[in-house]
């Protein structure tokens, strides 16, 4: 997982932006990303084209990046990196103990809604993963997840508790929404048992993490997992 640290990016992407489109110039990124891209042990990371969906990419040595259009990917093959891009949603990695596959995926809340995760998870299984855990990565901290009543909605009455109601700043009322509490939920309901978290809030970090919701025109961090040679 990156932190906003380390890059060559100027303000308002500094420093390690890892996103393309963004406003960033093209050889900030292209520098930032190998400077990520150095840190992963040899292997080499497949961004993707992401969209707030549920499609899950199966990825290989010879996939491009950057082209695909997905919002998970997995693997079973070693030195490709499944990464995926966030300002605010919530990266979710997995891997199966016994190492026969990974992925992962981009758990905004419209992904995490309309099932990104049961997608990567099946996908994985598919794949042979008997006993996949996960890792929740740093993201919008139930504290500062301001949204409405179409997102609560979108949830269920199942979970409810995750939403706490609140007086938004425009006066207002809504929700503050435990995004990281909701993937957890969600995982948890698809027979995952280990399941790790960051627990680093991206809006309230803003010395490490890059956020959105925060500061509109910002960069995006990366999470990246893959299998050794």
């Amino acid at each position: 997982m990156s932190t906003r640290d380390g890059g060559t990016s100027a303000a308002p992407w500094a420093s390690l932006n890892l996103g393309t489109g963004v406003g960033d110039g093209a050889r900030p990124v292209a520098r930032n990303r190998a400077l990520f891209a150095a840190r992963l042990d040899g292997a080499r990371p497949v961004f993707l084209h992401q969209v707030h969906g549920a499609r899950v990419q199966r990825i290989d040595a010879a996939t491009p990046s950057d082209t695909i259009e997905a919002d998970a990917a997995i693997t079973t093959e070693p030195r490709v990196a499944c990464t995926i891009q966030v300002a605010d949603c919530l990266p979710v990695l997995l891997a199966d103990r016994a190492g026969r596959a990974v992925g992962a995926a981009h758990a905004g809340w419209r992904g995490l809604a309309g099932g990104v995760l049961d997608a990567t998870v099946a996908a994985l299984r598919d794949a042979g993963a008997a006993d996949p855990i996960a890792w929740l990565g740093p993201c919008i901290g139930a504290r500062r997840f301001e949204v409405g009543d179409e997102v609560r909605a979108a949830f269920g009455s199942r979970s409810e508790r995750r939403f706490v109601a609140h007086l938004r700043k425009d006066g207002t009322p809504g929700w503050l929404a435990d995004l990281a509490g909701l993937a957890e939920d969600r995982l948890r309901a698809l027979g995952l048992k280990s399941i790790g978290r960051d627990g680093g809030c991206t809006f309230e970090d803003g010395s490490r993490f890059f956020s959105f919701r925060r500061d509109g025109v910002t960069g995006r961090l990366a999470a990246a997992v893959w299998l050794r040679g």
